[in-house]
């Protein structure tokens, strides 16, 4: 398989996925269903926990991409890149927290209802970061959603 196929393919999953997962947890927190926050937390785990293949293909696709993009896409594209990198430790994160609400609660169900909230808020700010880092990806390629100028070249930010 070809590495910017598998990153088409898989990178919908921790924006889609993850906002299916926080809206799930929405409806089980309010109806303090807790096999219904389990469904939910897994979903929210296995969704962040996708930033990883996505950045590793990725980053594997970046030459053969670099070569069928233009020069306002190849800004795009160093944008994109540098928002997954930067970004893609929150995603571990909220995978490791779901995974948290998963366990700890059996042990010491106190810390059910914390966990599952940070889980919860956590998520909405992973959400908005995915959606940051699509914004940049869908201009790659993709010139009719340029509405905007590209970021400016990745030396001109290091200086």
């Amino acid at each position: 398989m070809h590495p910017d196929y598998l990153h088409v393919l898989l990178n919908p999953i921790p924006v889609y996925g993850l906002a299916m997962g926080l809206l799930a947890l929405f409806i089980a927190l309010g109806l303090r269903s807790r096999p219904a926050q389990v469904v939910a937390l897994t979903v929210i785990g296995l969704s962040a926990a996708a930033a990883w293949p996505v950045l590793h293909y990725g980053e594997k696709a970046y030459d053969d991409v670099m070569m069928l993009t233009d020069d306002p896409g190849t800004k795009w594209m160093d944008d994109h890149r540098s928002r997954a990198e930067k970004s893609v430790v929150g995603f571990y994160i909220l995978a490791a927290l779901s995974l948290a609400a998963l366990v700890v609660p059996r042990r010491w169900p106190r810390a059910q209802a914390p966990l599952t909230v940070s889980t919860l808020v956590l998520g909405v700010l992973m959400l908005g970061v995915g959606a940051w880092i699509a914004y940049a990806g869908g201009r790659i390629r993709h010139d009719e959603f340029r509405g905007t100028s590209p970021p400016p070249a990745a030396k001109a930010q290091a200086e």
